[in-house]
Parts: C-alpha cells; sequence; structure tokens
C-alpha cells in the first residue's frame, strides 16, 4: 500500500514575501510624499485705475526658494501695464514698463514680504484688468544614492515620470493661460468696437436729422418771406 503526503507551503517563505512587497509599497508611497513640495499661490484679477499704483505682497520664509509671477492684462487701453518686484529691502529685484504679459520665475535670496507692484500711470482715463498669479515654491531634488539598488533605481524611474508629468502639466496651465489672455482681449476689442460703431452710428443719425431740419428751416424762411409786386 503506498501513502501519499502532501507537503504544505512554508509560512516562513510567505511571510518573507508578504514583507517584501509591503516594504516596497511603503518606500515607494514614501517617495511620492517627499516629491510633493510646499507650495503657496494666490491666482487673483485686480482693477486698476487711470494713475493709480497697486501692490500685493508675497511672504518668503525660507532662502533659496523659487518665486513664480505671471500677469497678463485682460481689457484696457492698449493691454499694456508698467509692473515692478522688489525684495524686503525695496531693492528692485525685476521690472518692465508697457507689457501686455509675462511669466518669470526668480530665486529669493531674502526671508521677508516680496511686493508685486502694477503702475497704471500712463493711462490718463483708460482702467485696466490685469490677472496674475504670485507661486512661492521649494522644490528640493532629492540625491541619488551612492549604490543604486533595484528598488532605487525603481524609485528613481518613479521620481522621474512624475517630474515630466508636473512639467507637462505647467506647460499646458501656461497654455490655457494664453489662450484665456487672448480670449478676454477679443472680447474687449469687439466690445470697444460695437460701442464705437454705435457711437458712429448715433452721431451719424443726429447730424442728418440736424441737416434735415436746417434744410426745411432754410426752405421755410425762403418762401415765407414778404412778397413784393410792381405796379405799374
Amino acid at each position: 500500500m503506498v501513502q501519499t503526503s502532501r507537503r504544505r507551503p512554508s509560512k516562513t517563505s510567505s511571510n518573507h514575501v508578504s514583507w517584501s512587497a509591503t516594504t516596497l509599497l511603503i518606500t515607494i508611497l514614501v517617495a511620492l510624499f517627499s516629491l510633493v513640495h510646499h507650495v503657496d499661490a494666490s491666482a487673483l484679477t485686480t482693477t486698476i485705475q487711470a494713475n493709480e499704483r497697486t501692490c500685493f505682497y508675497a511672504l518668503v520664509d525660507k532662502s533659496g526658494e523659487k518665486v513664480g509671477f505671471y500677469f497678463a492684462v485682460q481689457s484696457g487701453g492698449s493691454f499694456d501695464i508698467d509692473w515692478t518686484v522688489t525684495d524686503p529691502q525695496d531693492t528692485i529685484v525685476i521690472e518692465g514698463e508697457r507689457e501686455r504679459q509675462g511669466d518669470y520665475i526668480f530665486t529669493a535670496h531674502l526671508v521677508g514680504e516680496y511686493s508685486f507692484c502694477f503702475s497704471n500711470d500712463m493711462s490718463s482715463f483708460s482702467e485696466k484688468l490685469v490677472d496674475f498669479d504670485i507661486m512661492v515654491e521649494s522644490e528640493p531634488r532629492p540625491i541619488a544614492p551612492a549604490k543604486p539598488t533595484a528598488l532605487n533605481e525603481q524609485t528613481s524611474s518613479l521620481e522621474e515620470s512624475i517630474y515630466k508629468l508636473s512639467g507637462s502639466i505647467s506647460s499646458i496651465q501656461r497654455t490655457q493661460k494664453y489662450f484665456r489672455t487672448r480670449e478676454n482681449r477679443n472680447v474687449s476689442t469687439v466690445r470697444s468696437t460695437q460701442w464705437r460703431i454705435f457711437m458712429f452710428s448715433m452721431s451719424e443719425s443726429i447730424f442728418m436729422c440736424g441737416m434735415s431740419a436746417f434744410q426745411v428751416w432754410v426752405v421755410q424762411r425762403f418762401f415765407s418771406g414778404p412778397s413784393r409786386r410792381r405796379q405799374v
């Protein structure tokens, strides 16, 4: 009589595989959370009256942080504005005159409040509608280990994919801002053209009515004068 026996799987090997998978998952999650950097951003839209200067402020709490500044004039005048960025010591970092839009990134070397000012001194009566973003971020890139392993290689490839995805998203956001600005400017131009056509049509109608009334008055004046008869 032949007896058969079944060998049960070892609990030690299965626990070892489960522990390795858990360690890999935890390492990947830690790498993902390490890539998430702190970002302080504000997207605002403001109206700047003629001969007015408006300033906004952003706090930088650590030296070496990246500061992003984007603006676009949506409507008003020739769609241009003067702007200035100064550091906590009132030193001009970057500035521009009569620019329609801009997208700048600079490194903050001082800790404190940075001012972002718009000036509409070039306009005598036209107000400007400005859309702008101010972003303060700290994005330290992790240093590769001296001895790469299989797990580190997987994490590095995952990090590179995340960085590429972040760059693609930033490019899409810039493209959306560009088309939004173009749309707002075109709408403003169309409304301005409609208003000018309406005013021209009203002026033309008033002028034609005035000319007609003047012609009627002249004709009536011509025929209503005293008649002169000659006696023979």
